[in-house]
C-alpha cells in the first residue's frame, strides 16, 4: 500500500504541499487544483511546473481528482463539458504518470432508481473514451451524487460492466449517505472487487441525530484500523490518499461539494498534518500488533 495526500487539502501553494508530503515520507500526492485552478484546466506549462516539484521529492502522482459528472443529469451543455474535463484530465494523467481518474454520477436530486437508465445512459459516453486511452475511471461513492453508496456503487459497476470503471472507494462518504451502512465492514464488502484507490477522512455522528460532522482521521467513526488491516491482508497494492476535509472551523457544505482555491485550503495545512501524524500512527499500531 502506498500512501499520498491531497495537495489542495494542505494548500494552493504546490511547492508547500509538496513539502508536506515529503516530510511524512509519503509516496505521492493527489491533484484537483493546484494554485487555485482546478486540475482539469491545467495549462502544459502548469503541469511542467508540478513534474518539476515532484521530482524534487520522488513524488508520483497517486491519481487525477477530477469532477468529472458533478454536474446536473439532464443539462446537456453541461455534460458535453464534463466530457471535454475528461479528456482534459487523460491528457494531464498520460504527462504525469497515473491512469486513474476520479469520476461521480451526477448531483443527487432525489432517489437513483426512478432515474438509474438515465444516469447509465448519460454516464456511458465516458467509458469508450477512458477504454481508448487505456485510463481508469474511478467511480467515487459520494453522498451529494446519485451513487451515494457502496451497495449502489456496485450495482452501478456491476452492470457498466467495463473494465476501464473501478471504485474509488471513500468509507467516510458512507457515513454522510442516505441508507449508508457501516463503512467497514458492511459498507466495504459491496465494493471490494473493485477498489482500485482510497480516499482516507474520517467524520464524527450529528448531535441528537443531526448530520455528521467532519473529524481528524483516527477520531471519527471509520474503522480505519479495521480497514487498513483488511486491505493489507489482500495485499492491496494502491493507494491511500489523505482527503483530509477537517478544517479547525468546519468547512461549509458549498466548499465541501466542490472544493478547491484559497476558501477551500485555509487551515489545510494544520488539519492535514494531523490526520497524517493519526494516520501514521494507526499504520504502526498495525505494523507492531502483526509482529
Amino acid at each position: 500500500m502506498k500512501l499520498a495526500v491531497f495537495t489542495d487539502e494542505v494548500s494552493q501553494d504546490l511547492d508547500l504541499a509538496v513539502r508536506v508530503a515529503a516530510k511524512f515520507g509519503l509516496d505521492g500526492v493527489e491533484l484537483r487544483s493546484v494554485w487555485s485552478k482546478p486540475v482539469q484546466h491545467l495549462s502544459d506549462a502548469d503541469i511542467e511546473r508540478i513534474r518539476a516539484a515532484l521530482g524534487e521529492h520522488n513524488l508520483s502522482v497517486a491519481a487525477i481528482a477530477s469532477p468529472v459528472f458533478k454536474c446536473e443529469l439532464g443539462d446537456e451543455a453541461a455534460h458535453e463539458e464534463h466530457l471535454d474535463y475528461l479528456r482534459s484530465c487523460i491528457r494531464t494523467a498520460r504527462k504525469l504518470g497515473t491512469n486513474i481518474i476520479r469520476v461521480f454520477t451526477f448531483w443527487k436530486r432525489g432517489p437513483s432508481q426512478p432515474v438509474w437508465d438515465q444516469i447509465k445512459e448519460k454516464f456511458q459516453p465516458a467509458v469508450p473514451i477512458a477504454e481508448d486511452a487505456g485510463v481508469i475511471l474511478g467511480l467515487e461513492n459520494e453522498s451529494s451524487t446519485y451513487m451515494a453508496t457502496a451497495a449502489e456503487t456496485a450495482r452501478f459497476i456491476t452492470e457498466i460492466d467495463s473494465p476501464a470503471v473501478k471504485v474509488v472507494w471513500d468509507p467516510c462518504n458512507e457515513v454522510f449517505a442516505e441508507g449508508g451502512v457501516t463503512p467497514y465492514p458492511d459498507a466495504y464488502g459491496h465494493v471490494q472487487p473493485w477498489v482500485v484507490h482510497l480516499h482516507v477522512k474520517d467524520a464524527i455522528k450529528g448531535p441528537s441525530g443531526g448530520e455528521p460532522q467532519m473529524a481528524p482521521v483516527g477520531e471519527g467513526v471509520v474503522d480505519w484500523k479495521g480497514q487498513l488491516v483488511e486491505l493489507l491482508k489482500q495485499d492491496y497494492q494502491g493507494y491511500a490518499s489523505l482527503e483530509t476535509h477537517w478544517r479547525p472551523t468546519a468547512l461549509s457544505e458549498e466548499l465541501m461539494n466542490r472544493p478547491g482555491g484559497e476558501a477551500f485550503s485555509e487551515a489545510g495545512e494544520y488539519a492535514s498534518e494531523m490526520c497524517l501524524k493519526n494516520l501514521t500512527r494507526i499504520l504502526a499500531d498495525i505494523r507492531r500488533d502483526a509482529r
